[in-house]
């Protein structure tokens, strides 16, 4: 297990050395592409009933856009020969919007650059109050049926559409946003080393309670150790993880 000081020095010493450490298994990464298709096309399915339900309740709550698309920052695995890299790639992430329309996005890039820099009076400051869950809770943007959603992790259905398209996987980091990446240190960059997915390892294990810099670590753990059993394993756990709203907000 990597622990956050020893990649920090790594990355320095080598910008490459995620490149180097993430393995090109052909195999894992086509299986895994088959996985996600199979998989989110029957979710898809399975789950229209209940998405219909949802977009009525924001429907009725609050008129206007049932979806909400927000710019995302994703990767796209390259192969040249023996070699492998990640190149960076923006993209469209769906979720069922939450927020009333035309909603200020300031207070939520300043709590976003606290948690990075692990500013915890700033963080005090933003939610109102003391708080181990590490993300925006009192946030006065999000309606009534918006914070049920989130709680339980609905608002993310739409992301099986991503997933369907391949912009995303069911298993991974993440997608950040834009201005996110801009804040990141250098050797956050890692966590960027694998294709965005719905839920991952960090979301299974410290969910929203750790800081920033050991979610990356967790993050990048899974990078460099990600293989079929362990995508499985972490799947498996999210139900259980999401009905015990367990660092949820």
């Amino acid at each position: 297990m990597q622990n956050r000081s020893h990649l920090d020095l790594m990355f320095k010493k080598d910008p490459k050395a995620f490149d180097l450490m993430v393995k090109d298994h052909l195999v894992y990464y086509a299986v895994k592409r088959l996985m996600d298709f199979v998989i989110s096309l029957a979710l898809l399915v399975i789950l229209l009933p209940l998405m219909l339900l949802i977009a009525i309740a924001i429907l009725l709550y609050s008129p206007g856009p049932i979806l909400f698309a927000q710019e995302r920052v994703g990767s796209e695995r390259q192969s040249h020969g023996k070699s492998i890299n990640w190149k960076k790639t923006t993209f469209s992430c769906y979720k069922f919007r939450t927020m009333h329309i035309n909603t200020d996005s300031s207070i939520h890039k300043e709590f976003v650059q606290a948690l990075i820099e692990n500013n915890e009076e700033k963080m005090k400051a933003l939610q109102g109050e003391e708080t181990e869950i590490r993300k925006l809770i009192k946030d006065p943007r999000i309606t009534r049926p918006g914070k049920l959603l989130r709680k339980l992790s609905l608002d993310e259905l739409p992301q099986l559409w991503n997933v369907l398209r391949g912009e995303m996987s069911l298993v991974g980091p993440r997608p950040a946003i834009p201005y996110e990446i801009e804040m990141y240190k250098p050797w956050h960059l890692g966590r960027l080393q694998a294709k965005p997915g719905m839920t991952g390892l960090q979301q299974v294990t410290a969910r929203s309670a750790a800081d920033f810099d050991e979610q990356v670590r967790i993050d990048i753990e899974y990078i460099i150790n990600q293989s079929l059993w362990l995508d499985l394993l972490i799947i498996l756990k999210t139900p259980f993880v999401v009905i015990s709203m367990s660092g949820a907000h």
